[in-house]
């Protein structure tokens, strides 16, 4: 949690009165123009409306199908198993070539405002119906996370920050750095754009340089230390385009997307082969009927017909051994039959923790995810969001309980509020009342390593029960990041930084044990307010489940690509990097 002094010069910029004392309602103010501009105000709102629908729409692919539709029996060059973040493009990369199925357990994204609309951005976190694009699950010590079940995966979620990985990462990877930056050239013409910059994010740009994170880089999608504005994956009129408009490169003759489709195994041969052979999947639809498709083995294509697993840091390793890859003694605890004993699947998985700082604000600040960035030299990775539709909306009515402590309801240091007053206050506010943003901060980890593991093998479960993300308490960079920073920045006489601190800690954001009582303890504020910013990756790494070219060790025509094959979480955000992996491996072979 480092720059968390950034906070005060945040309050002081967006809103000086918050600082000063001064009035920010003037009702005598403006009145002459309200009645002038009324009319305008309602054609661009009628227009803005009609825009959105017309977005909401999203491609017209003519190769997206219901898994309902699908044939008993298929067969293709390759099978995708994930439509998500590396799935799409690679198999619109695949598709000029080949034919290729692409099998994906959620819905479209298209069509879904709560997918489409920067505003509405929360909505689907909340959902937890059955036909929700985001799956929720809880960490063993309680940090409360989600999994994407839709086409595009997490980029039909996420906060929409686009930046690419840092060169040292590229280097380390040993990926060919000419190619690399093509395929990131590839998804950015479809995908990213400059960000719209407003008070918000430029208070926090302007606060992150007078706190020391320097140089200003200005615009840029380059992982470079200091300060930036990145891109992001939401254009300028508010709407996301996800990994699944990448499908636009694909080739419509030889591609077939199948949705509600959930896969049960991956089948393995032997007969003939020193090593298993994948040569198929069996998946079931909405309607809970099996279907399979094949590998074609037409001749002079079999070299070139491949399983590629693309689920994500929490499918892959599942999807690997309840296909019977993995380690024994689990799977023979399931009664799972051991294709390939691979101790390391599902070991090595971790997540970037999190913390965030919230700013409160008397008057209202635009809705705005991750736009700028401080790259810092001492480990850590500061982002911003704001807008009380996010807040309302990521996280409903608990909302209302910061409101009770804003500064102009004159309870800020007020930590003992009865239960009933509580209640009452809360019922009693306006949905819209609620203003302000977090400071979030981002350790560049991982700081601790945890393993998959499952107590059913039901696939269309899904649900990793065994896994830990969160970080342990004591981390030296947290509280000496923060303790740097405050050393720099201003304080205020009517809102001190441990009372954001207080205010931040009273918002029930994870189900993390609270032990201890010591309200000025960074380390201990870190440790109850530890957060997921859905960065977890590993548990099919590179040279421990998968070699260097993304095939699986000990058999034969498969292939993981997609965050699971991550030892660290690339960049600021890796969502860029996740895309550019499935367009670098167009030379799968």
């Amino acid at each position: 949690m480092v720059l968390l002094g950034l906070c005060i010069l945040v309050a002081g910029i967006v809103n000086p009165g918050l600082i000063d004392g001064l009035s920010y309602t003037d009702d005598q103010k403006g009145i002459q123009s309200k009645s002038n501009i009324f009319l305008v105000f309602e054609c661009r709102l009628v227009l803005d409306l009609i825009a959105n629908h017309l977005s909401h729409s999203g491609p017209k692919y003519t190769f997206v199908h219901e898994a309902t539709s699908a044939p008993a029996t298929s067969y293709y060059h390759y099978i995708i198993i994930g439509g998500g973040t590396a799935g799409c493009p690679l198999a619109a990369t695949l598709s000029s070539n080949y034919n290729v199925l692409l099998i994906e357990r959620g819905g479209s994204p298209y069509g879904n405002p709560n997918i489409t609309n920067l505003s509405s951005f929360g909505y689907s976190l909340s959902d937890h119906s059955a036909t929700s694009p985001s799956q929720r699950f809880i960490s063993k010590d309680g940090v409360i996370n989600s999994r994407a079940r839709v086409l595009g995966g997490g980029t039909s979620l996420n906060a929409g920050f686009y930046s690419r990985a840092e060169p040292q990462y590229v280097k380390d990877s040993s990926w060919d750095g000419k190619l690399v930056n093509e395929s990131y050239e590839w998804v950015e013409k479809m995908v990213a754009f400059k960000a719209k910059v407003e008070a918000w994010q430029s208070a926090v740009r302007d606060g992150l340089l007078e706190a020391g994170v320097l140089p200003n880089n200005g615009f840029t999608f380059d992982h470079i230390n200091g300060t930036k504005i990145g891109g992001t994956i939401f254009d300028r009129k508010g709407q996301r385009h996800t990994a699944a408009d990448l499908l636009q490169y694909a080739n419509p003759k030889r591609l077939t997307v199948l949705l509600h489709a959930t896969v049960s195994r991956i089948l393995f041969r032997w007969k003939g082969k020193q090593k298993p052979v994948a040569y198929g999947v069996i998946f079931t639809d909405a309607s809970v009927i099996k279907h399979k498709a094949y590998l074609n083995q037409e001749s002079g294509l079999g070299s070139k017909n491949e399983i590629v697993l693309s689920a994500g840091a929490l499918g892959s390793p599942q999807l690997l051994m309840l296909s019977g890859v993995g380690p024994a003694d689990h799977l023979r605890s399931l009664n799972i039959t051991v294709v390939v004993d691979q101790p390391l699947v599902g070991q090595g998985m971790s997540d970037s923790p999190v913390n965030a700082v919230y700013v409160p604000s008397p008057i209202e600040v635009e809705v705005s995810l991750a736009q700028v960035v401080g790259i810092t030299e001492f480990g850590s990775y500061v982002e911003a969001v704001s807008g009380a539709n996010y807040l309302e909306r990521a996280f409903g009515n608990v909302a209302k309980d910061l409101e009770i402590f804003l500064p102009h309801n004159h309870q800020l240091h007020t930590t003992n509020v009865p239960p009933k007053q509580r209640e009452v206050m809360k019922n009693d506010l306006n949905s819209t009342a609620f203003k302000g943003g977090f400071i979030v901060e981002k350790l560049i980890g991982p700081l601790t390593l945890y393993q998959l593991a499952f107590l059913s093998w039901q696939p269309r479960t899904q649900m990793p029960t065994q896994l830990s993300l969160s970080t342990t308490s004591k981390n030296p960079k947290t509280s000496n990041g923060v303790l740097m920073v405050l050393k720099q920045s201003r304080r205020y006489d009517n809102i001190s930084f441990q009372a954001l601190l207080n205010l931040t800690s009273s918002f029930p954001i994870n189900l993390v044990p609270k032990t201890g009582n010591d309200p000025t303890s960074l380390v201990q504020f870190c440790k109850f307010t530890v957060l997921t910013i859905w960065h977890y990756h590993g548990g099919c790494q590179v040279g421990k489940v998968i070699d260097q070219d993304y095939k699986v060790l000990g058999v034969d025509s498969l292939r993981v690509i997609d965050g699971s094959t991550f030892i660290n979480s690339p960049g600021t955000n890796p969502q860029a990097t996740t895309m550019m992996l499935g367009r670098y491996n167009i030379n799968i072979n």
